[in-house]
């Protein structure tokens, strides 16, 4: 069964890399661009109305930057869509806060087009974690770590803490089973539960969590 094309917003503030994004993401034939957004309050209002299902937010626009529109997207669509935060430096503290925010990943505007279009398809489609070395790095350079452990470190039972070590090494669901040697819908179970005793959105924001908490080295 053939799935629908992923719907994607393109928000930057240069019409040439929207542009730009545009004729790689069209290129491709179950990729469709349905918006643009020059600001992030624009970004907001575009993903409103449009409900797609990937968004490429630039981190650094005005009227609200990527940060506080994603915040607002997530905060007020009960099915948001995966944000994938655009940005110039990997090491940014904006981006950082980004992936705290909520946003899924990142991508660096120099990326060539085969990893743009990997980076869309791995959200809209995959478990697995949008380049977790990445976001091992961005860990190390910014988290804000904990005094001591949240109390949800020691609430973990000893699979669930398998289970978030592997999602933090980029593994999907069907890759932690075999590792584990259960089914793909027991590690989906635990998945629910680290991100339910964690109280994030999605796997990088568990995996932020987890790094910031001690709970993962990040070096």
């Amino acid at each position: 069964m053939t799935r629908p094309p992923i719907r994607i917003v393109l928000a930057d503030d240069e019409r040439m890399v929207r542009t730009a994004l545009r004729a790689i993401l069209s290129a491709e034939p179950d990729m469709e661009v349905v918006g643009e957004a020059a600001t992030g309050a624009e970004a907001v209002s575009v993903v409103r109305d449009l409900l797609p299902d990937v968004v490429l937010m630039d981190v650094r626009m005005p009227e609200a930057d990527g940060i506080r529109a994603t915040e607002q997207i997530l905060a007020t669509l009960d099915a948001p869509p995966r944000i994938v935060v655009v940005t110039t430096f990997e090491n940014d503290s904006y981006v950082y806060d980004a992936l705290r925010a909520g946003a899924a990943g990142f991508l660096l505007k120099r990326a060539e087009a085969e990893a743009l279009v990997q980076a869309v398809r791995l959200v809209a489609h995959s478990d697995s974690l949008l380049f977790p070395s990445a976001v091992r790095a961005l860990a190390a350079e910014h988290a804000r770590a904990y005094a001591t452990p949240p109390a949800w470190v020691a609430r973990l039972t000893g699979r669930e803490s398998d289970v978030l070590r592997h999602m933090a090494a980029g593994l999907t669901n069907a890759e932690i089973a075999r590792r584990l040697g259960v089914g793909p819908a027991t590690v989906k179970t635990h998945v629910a539960a680290v991100l339910a005793k964690t109280r994030t959105r999605d796997r990088t924001q568990a995996v932020i969590a987890a790094y910031e908490a001690g709970f993962l080295k990040s070096s």
